[in-house]
């Protein structure tokens, strides 16, 4: 279990390593202005879908019922056909009406930054088709218990962006967001490659070319596979994409504040993305598999010990991060992107924003822990129904906040229903089961850290401010 998140923490470590070295190019070249807000606007809507595609509902669905099917190659074919036409059919669908989808992610813009915004959107959609390709395979690679190609490859879409970066510095800003947005789709052409090459090497490739040959002769047969995957894949859509609907809500409000905002609010988030996805979305991913195969084999003790083993060895790392983040929460923005056009105030701002987002670290990294259980034991709808109401929570908070916090209130709106979603899903987990896997003495070394940790970073805190 733990070489298999040590894969995905590693890979996702370099992979963001790479992604700030491109959010610093990004803030030294085009700033925290309006070109950015594009950008990221243009992004931001197949940057949701990969998130809870490939960080959620399609693996979450598909893995179980791939586990459990008789023709496997031939089941595999069906999903990967309905879900490629239907995309393909999307995205023509947004080059045709750019205006309109990016006027529905963006409200807040004028007409001119609308037109100038919707190019970007339509080229920036493609990308949503190459990634599912990647997510496809990837699950496939997973039931192998392959993760590290799919761990590295996002690298190859920061390395894509970089190099755009590069490629179009001291252009006009205009210009440079057309490069990053062709980027977009090089890198996910580059992220398909990769995972081509790994599903070949590993014999996977007969599988589903048996299954396309076969499709029409064995269709019948999937019948019910099919129907098991369709009834949980939509509400898998809903329960494991309560960050990312949230952080896409807090864009389209940021549209109604000051230029810049939108910046703002994307520059933190991605360092809150940082240590969710280095440790909580790893773990996840690398568990899932074999906590659906003992659940499969009605063997509840090994999933539970599995979920234990892996609860304490994330609660340690997030609370740490957490604690870390929000002390030196100015340092590490003003050390990630102070430069060029980036100035002091971005930094105080963003650097308040991260502060809000890190204190749903914890939550949302746990809750993601035990949702699978419920997507292995075919809870999908029940994770629906939490993320729902906890979404619902996060949009009554959102327009309380920002009249008030502004940018930052949008933030501390998506921690607070990141609180909401923990709760809920830990009583569809059971409180007894619960109740059984924290009664530890890992407890109290946890609450020691804790302690330990944030007296000894305050305190070098103040020796940096009193030597600075």
């Amino acid at each position: 279990m733990f070489r298999a998140i040590f894969t995905n923490s590693f890979g996702i470590l370099f992979s963001r390593i790479l992604g700030f070295l491109r959010d610093m190019l990004q803030a030294s070249i085009l700033g925290a202005n309006i070109y950015t807000d594009i950008f990221i606007v243009a992004f931001k809507l197949p940057n949701l879908f990969r998130r809870i595609f490939a960080e959620g509902a399609f693996t979450q669905s598909f893995l179980p019922a791939f586990t459990h099917a008789r023709h496997k190659g031939v089941f595999a074919a069906a999903i990967f056909i309905r879900f490629l036409l239907f995309l393909l059919f999307f995205a023509m669908l947004v080059t045709l009406f750019d205006t309109l989808f990016t006027k529905l992610i963006a409200w807040g813009f004028d007409d001119a930054t609308i037109r100038a915004a919707a190019p970007l959107v339509a080229i920036n959609f493609y990308y949503l088709v190459l990634i599912f390709i990647v997510t496809f395979l990837a699950s496939l690679l997973q039931y192998r218990n392959h993760f590290a190609t799919t761990a590295f490859a996002t690298a190859l879409l920061n390395i894509a962006l970089i190099s755009a970066l590069l490629l179009g510095r001291g252009l006009p800003r205009e210009v440079i967001v057309y490069y990053l947005s062709y980027g977009v789709i090089i890198g996910g052409l580059l992220q398909v490659a990769v995972h081509l090459i790994a599903v070949k090497k590993l014999g996977l490739h007969r599988l589903l070319v048996g299954g396309l040959r076969h499709f029409r002769a064995k269709e019948q047969r999937i019948s019910e596979d099919r129907k098991r995957f369709s009834s949980t894949f939509f509400a898998s859509v809903v329960g494991s994409s309560t960050a990312q609907i949230s952080a896409f809500l807090d864009g389209w409000l940021a549209s109604f504040l000051a230029a810049g905002s939108i910046s703002y609010l994307y520059y933190a988030n991605r360092i809150f993305q940082f240590p969710l996805a280095l440790f909580a979305i790893a773990t996840s991913v690398a568990i899932f598999p074999k906590v659906t195969r003992y659940l499969k084999n009605d063997d509840e003790a090994k999933a539970l010990e599995m979920l234990t083993s892996s609860f304490w060895f994330l609660m340690a790392l997030l609370l740490a991060a957490a604690i870390t983040g929000i002390i030196f929460s100015r340092e590490i923005v003003w050390l990630l992107y102070q430069r060029g056009a980036f100035g002091a105030q971005d930094t105080t701002e963003t650097a308040t924003v991260l502060s809000m987002y890190l204190i749903g670290l914890i939550p949302f990294g746990i809750a993601k822990i035990f949702s699978l259980w419920l997507y292995a034991t075919h809870r999908q709808k029940d994770a629906a129904k939490i993320s729902g109401i906890a979404l619902g929570v996060n949009i009554i908070l959102s327009l309380s906040l920002i009249s008030i916090l502004g940018a930052a209130g949008l933030a501390l709106a998506s921690s607070l229903s990141g609180v909401v979603l923990l709760i809920l899903t830990l009583r569809a987990f059971g409180k007894a089961k619960f109740y059984a896997i924290i009664r530890h003495k890992f407890a109290l070394y946890i609450l020691a850290e804790a302690w330990v940790l944030t007296l000894l970073l305050l305190q070098i805190k103040e020796l940096l401010i009193a030597y600075l």
